[in-house]
């Protein structure tokens, strides 16, 4: 229980048990507040008694009455001294209700009177617990939470207002405002003091609480200011901070006439470019509205510009606006091109930035042709966007375009267009970052892997504080993730990733990425449901551009032959076609690429990915195929061939991955498995040497890798040691704990499944082959065959769809 309410509680109690007693009480409060209600109970308790009640407005009663005054700021003077004398009697009976401001000398006589008796009542808002106790009472039923939290956002917990929308939204569904409780405040604001309602619907227009734009705008010095300030509390309709409650601030725009909140636009835009202020908070109020006009152009104009960092889509919403109002198209058409692909509207941005670079007298060609450039990487097209960023030719344009010339195996021009004398343009925080990228992905292609890293995660940091209004062909973010996954640095990659997330970088159109390439991470260290996890978040809205669409179908690919999840990996085979057809291989799509090679294999496919892979090979042999970028994809080759039956080929990648293993420890452990592999592709098992080769892949980060390579080897092995310690070997590495040799059943009955039963059976039962099973389990397909027989035996069961039948029953899953 609060004070106010045990000082409330006691004066009740007081006029209850000694009604004739002098008491002289001060109430102040805002308009809306309960003064009156608080009166009017007060007088029920003094009738009840049988004293008399007067208003105070007339003639004051001699004695033996109750005198309770409301609104006393109202009042006259010279009924104000009266109401004084009174107070100063010693003998009234005197409540007065009154209104922070006007104060007047004669009500401020009589307050101070009235408050030397006793400190007055200070009413204050309600509770979000006293709202839905008030709106239980007026609605006779429980609220929502969400009526409360409607009621307490829109009107502060002023009591009148509660009161007001809690009655208009009673009998309706939408927890919204209705146009009832907006019509409901036409009393307050016709009744406003002339200057207090200018001030507040100029507030309520956008001038917020600038002192020193409002005094401008009403023509006031700072002390005339203060009084209209006060007035305005006074009235209950703004908070204790000066604040207008939201739903005040619907009706005094929506009560107001449309001339008078023009006029009012109209010259708080004046004044604020005249002071080069922010017109952002001005402008937006009228974005809807019929207005035209070279002041109106300009100020949506820069308005959209102030947006563009935070909000690309008002932005754009701003900007079309501004043309509305008569600003010419093409002066704004990069400007308008560049929020479009800010906000995730890659088409519109597009046609937008078509329209300036194709019309000579376009403002800001070079920009148009670095939004459309940014535009059409994402797409997929890096050696078009490539070729518009050569023609920008100025700031971060220069530097992106020989990022995508290396993106494409043209280093030599990417070199010399990085050596020409100031083609990084002003050191602005994003050329910086621009020329940073492009060393750091020259460096990972000529240089060290280390060192490349270490630029491009630089670029990252160095990029973020512009967050998401930059818009860029590629982040180096995912640059960074790109190169830290191709040496083995995936914590680096995961790091990188998070924090591009969490800031923003480079908008809407780069979150899909970061989150695909963070799935990539958790795929390739063995984190599946990270990885499945990141998919869904990726790809769960919108349209998918084709870089981000062979990302994701590749992850979706990799997830699926991880699973060896033969049916999911066909199904997601045909739209693995059409995506790696929509995307011209680059170096930045090779990792999609490498497990798209891996799938062909698998489902001996390999002739349709063929093309795709010849322009790979040769995109990397125009770079010198450095073994950052390479080793990764001859990987996925190897295992391609491998699975597509093709010794010779998996050899032949085995030795292209022996030439990079100098390069980096990564590199090594990667050329050491392909070594291995193709060992056992002949027979040759040799157990220390493919445990310490395993160990090592995992050790590198290649969780899974490591794991299958030490499961492959022991269902190849005819020795019985050797394939027990290559079992152990590729659960610790699976991070499975050891099961005993000889599995027990759980319990006696014929229906019941051992551990190791019931995880064959699971397999079993969603359709994968012995191997494959075996694959999954690291044990081998004979192993699994006996498993299904004794299964079968103990169950009775003649053929194999009553098997599958019994299964489905005691695994509780439906046919």
């Amino acid at each position: 229980m609060t004070v106010l309410e045990t000082d409330l509680r006691q004066l009740d109690e007081s006029i209850t048990a000694d009604p004739s007693a002098p008491r002289v009480v001060g109430v102040r409060a805002p308009g809306g507040y309960g003064k009156t209600a608080l009166l009017t109970r007060w007088a029920q308790l003094y009738r009840d008694a049988g004293v008399p009640v007067y208003d105070g407005r007339h003639e004051l009663p001699t004695r033996d009455a109750a005198v309770l005054v409301d609104d006393a700021h109202r009042l006259d003077d010279d009924r104000l001294r009266a109401l004084r004398g009174l107070a100063v009697s010693g003998s009234a009976q005197l409540a007065v209700a009154y209104r922070p401001w006007p104060r007047r000398a004669a009500l401020t006589e009589l307050v101070d009177a009235v408050t030397r008796v006793r400190p007055p009542v200070l009413l204050g808002p309600l509770s979000r617990a006293q709202i839905g106790e008030r709106a239980g009472l007026l609605l006779g039923a429980k609220p929502s939470d969400d009526l409360v939290d409607l009621v307490g956002e829109q009107t502060g917990g002023v009591p009148r207002f509660v009161d007001r929308l809690v009655r208009a939204v009673s009998g309706t569904t939408d927890c919204s405002v209705p146009a009832a409780a907006v019509e409901a405040f036409r009393y307050e604001v016709e009744n406003l003091d002339d200057g207090v309602r200018r001030l507040l619907l100029a507030t309520a227009l956008g001038a917020g609480l600038r002192t020193d734009l409002l005094a401008s705008l009403l023509g006031l010095d700072l002390e005339a200011l203060g009084d209209a300030m006060d007035g305005a509390r006074a009235s209950g309709l703004v908070d204790e901070y000066g604040m207008l409650l939201p739903i005040a601030q619907r009706a005094l725009v929506a009560l107001s006439p449309w001339e008078r909140r023009l006029s009012l636009h109209q010259r708080l835009i004046e004044i604020q470019q005249a002071r080069g202020g922010p017109l952002l908070p001005l402008v937006r109020p009228l974005l809807g509205a019929p207005v035209s006009g070279a002041l109106f152009a300009s100020a949506f104009k820069t308005a959209g510009d102030e947006a563009l960092a935070e909000s690309p889509a008002l932005a754009a919403r701003l900007f079309t606006a501004a043309v509305d109002a008569g600003e010419p198209a093409l002066a704004l058409a990069a400007r308008r091109a560049e929020a479009a692909a800010l906000s995730g509207d890659l088409d519109g941005g597009l046609r937008l930035a078509d329209q300036a670079i194709a019309a000579e007298a376009a403002a800001d060609r070079a920009h148009g042709a670095s939004v459309a450039a940014a535009v059409l990487a994402h797409r997929g097209l890096l050696g078009s966007s490539t070729e518009l960023y050569r023609w920008a030719g100025e700031g971060s344009a220069v530097p992106f375009a020989a990022l995508g010339l290396i993106g494409t195996g043209r280093l030599a021009e990417a070199d010399e267009l990085l050596s020409q004398p100031g083609s990084g343009g002003p050191p602005t925080l994003l050329a910086g970052a621009a020329r940073q990228l492009a060393q750091g992905v020259r460096e990972s292609v000529t240089g060290s892997a280390t060192t490349a890293l270490a630029t491009l995660t630089r670029a990252a940091v160095l990029i973020e504080p512009l967050g998401r209004n930059v818009l860029l062909p590629d982040t180096p973010a995912a640059l960074a993730a790109l190169v830290a996954m191709h040496c083995g640095e995936f914590a680096v990659a995961e790091s990188v990733l998070r924090r591009a997330i969490d800031s923003g970088m480079g908008g809407a159109i780069a979150l899909r990425r970061h989150l695909l390439l963070r799935g990539w991470t958790a795929m390739l260290r063995g984190g599946f449901e990270a990885a499945r996890a990141d998919l869904l978040a990726a790809t769960a809205s919108g349209s998918v551009e084709p870089r981000d669409w062979l990302l994701a179908t590749g992850l979706e690919i990799g997830l699926a032959r991880r699973d060896s999840d033969l049916s999911a990996l066909r199904t997601v085979w045909d739209r693995a076609r059409e995506a790696i057809v929509r995307h011209p291989a680059d170096l930045f799509a090779l990792l999609p690429l490498g497990e798209l090679a891996v799938a062909a294999g698998r489902l001996h496919d390999t002739e349709r990915l063929a093309p795709h892979l010849g322009q790979a090979t040769e995109l990397l042999q125009q770079l010198g195929n450095p073994p950052l970028w390479s080793t990764l994809l001859s990987w996925s080759r190897m295992h391609a061939a491998v699975l597509d039956e093709h010794p010779e080929d998996a050899g032949r990648h085995a030795a292209d991955l022996a030439a990079y293993a100098p390069a980096h420890p990564y590199c090594a452990a990667v050329a050491d498995a392909a070594r291995v592999w193709v060992k056992l592709l002949a027979g040759d098992v040799d157990a220390d040497e493919t445990e310490a080769s395993a160990r090592a892949l995992a050790a590198a980060g290649l969780v899974w890798d490591g794991a299958r390579l030490a499961g492959q080897a022991a269902i190849r092995t005819a020795d019985r040691a050797a394939m027990v310690a290559l079992l152990d070997c590729a659960r610790i590495i699976q991070g499975r704990q050891q099961e005993p040799a000889q599995e027990t059943p759980l319990a006696d009955s014929a229906t019941t499944l051992s551990e190791r039963e019931r995880e064959v059976a699971e397999l079993v039962v969603s359709g994968l082959t012995y191997k494959q099973i075996g694959e999954k389990l690291f044990i081998s397909a004979k192993t699994v065959e006996y498993h299904v027989a004794r299964m079968r035996q103990r169950l009775g069961s003649d053929t194999r769809s009553d098997l599958l039948n019994q299964l489905r029953g005691l695994l509780g899953t439906r046919a």
